[in-house]
């Protein structure tokens, strides 16, 4: 991650004109919150000193103890390139919340990460994350409101989509560049409306960053095209949804401690020991990356999206594939995540799930090479293969049972995520859906 100093964003902020200042953070959901402050506050920004009531951001405190402070992150200063110096343009800046009494706030999905990176750091790793984020371009009505309409007859890896995406990705991706994205490939995706754009591996706090800001951009860009981008895990009955890969690799200094050709698959004992604790906490861990009701109608057999806890070097079935590439681009990527999840919090528990099997020395079972999809009930129990939760609840059930995954977490957002989550899933099973009148309303 590159570093700038306080005086670089000033001098900065002068040569460009900048007049506004958004003050960055996310909520325990990892719904984008800001605070929106003059460029005659900045330097008061810059040497901690702005507060905000915590009390009305979800999951954060109660209302007699709201007052927080906004640490601003130097390294995540972004002028803004959709205003121009003439206009008066407008820059971001990504903070950290702390208490008044100048400790870090428990509850700051930010410092969650930052907890299980010093984890990392101690044992002398460097954690590093590529993410894949799929997501959908639909067009909108004429009202503005969002549909799930598209006129994109397109399929994967399609050339020319008929539809307004193909122009509106392009520019998502040069924006993104003055975002400073270094982005190494974008494609149509598998179902109509679907598309990718994937950006290089980095160190996994500006990964989580740069996923709220690509989000953020995407959606801009989709906005200016007459479009609407979601991120939900399953807008369309039928189709893929989508996921966000996580490729994930540790380091010490320049060395990529997951390979080692003298290993059978070049893979080192810390990379088996690695997907062991994958694989052992990965029903909790889906609590945290497949956070919404919706999640898991993209979790099921025959779409492409894992289910069955296994992993493999050959296939793509498995919860866990080791892409073929070795060396220092040696990585294990987890494939259930999607988009809907918090970054910072997903990214704390794959790491310490990780990281709890290099500890434990977890042995991994034997990779599964065949077509997991394909197999009978009984082939899959034949080889101990689990499946992930089928439901948020189930999901849920599975972070309570599990230590390591809560001791991540912490207690204050494991507590108001709970809250959160269970109080979702109640709501979404005493909904009547309009599956449910379609199909019984005039039968009984």
């Amino acid at each position: 991650m590159s570093t700038i100093s306080r005086e670089e964003i000033l001098r900065l902020v002068a040569k460009h004109n900048v007049r506004f200042i958004r003050l960055q953070f996310t909520d325990i959901l990892g719904i984008p919150k800001n605070v929106s402050i003059t460029v005659k506050q900045l330097k008061k920004a810059l040497n901690n000193e702005l507060m905000f009531d915590g009390s009305s951001i979800e999951g954060f405190v109660r209302i007699e103890e709201s007052d927080m402070y906004l640490h601003p992150d130097p390294n995540t200063f972004i002028i803004y390139p959709w205003r121009t110096a003439e206009e008066g343009a407008e820059a971001r800046l990504i903070c950290d919340i702390y208490n008044t009494d100048g400790t870090p706030f428990l509850g700051d999905p930010r410092y969650v990460l930052r907890r299980a990176l010093q984890t990392a750091q101690e044992m002398g790793y460097t954690f590093k994350v590529g993410p894949e984020a799929e997501f959908f371009l639909f067009h909108t009505a004429p009202d503005g409101s969002a549909t799930t309409l598209t006129h994109d007859k397109a399929g994967y890896f399609d050339l020319s989509p008929v539809d307004l995406g193909e122009n509106a990705r392009r520019e998502m991706i040069l924006t993104l560049e003055k975002f400073g994205f270094e982005i190494e490939a974008s494609h149509h995706e598998v179902a109509p409306g679907q598309h990718e754009i994937d950006f290089k591996y980095a160190d996994a706090l500006d990964i989580a960053d740069k996923i709220i800001t690509f989000k953020m951009v995407v959606r801009t860009v989709a906005q200016n095209h007459g479009l609407h981008a979601t991120f939900m895990a399953k807008p369309i009955y039928g189709k893929a949804g989508n996921g966000m890969h996580m490729n994930q690799s540790l380091f010490q200094g320049e060395d990529n401690i997951f390979w080692d050709e003298e290993k059978p698959n070049q893979l080192s004992e810390n990379a088996l020991y690695y997907i062991g604790g994958l694989l052992k906490h990965a029903k909790a861990i889906t609590a945290i990356t497949n956070p919404t009701v919706n999640s898991y109608k993209r979790l099921v057999p025959g779409y492409e999206a894992p289910v069955y806890i296994a992993w493999s070097t050959q296939n793509r079935s498995p919860l866990v594939r080791i892409p073929a590439k070795r060396g220092t681009s040696t990585r294990i990527e987890l494939r259930s995540p999607d988009p809907t999840c918090n970054p910072y919090l997903a990214l704390a528990v794959v790491l310490m799930a990780g990281l709890d099997g290099i500890k434990n020395k977890i042995e991994p079972p034997e990779p599964c090479d065949c077509n997991i999809y394909t197999m009978t009930k009984a082939e899959r129990e034949a080889r101990d293969i689990k499946t992930l939760p089928s439901t948020l609840d189930e999901a849920l059930q599975a972070l309570v049972a599990d230590e390591v995954v809560k001791k991540t977490l912490g207690p204050h957002v494991l507590s108001r995520y709970l809250d959160a989550k269970q109080q979702e899933w109640k709501e979404y099973m005493t909904k009547v859906h309009q599956w449910e009148i379609d199909k019984y309303l005039t039968v009984y």
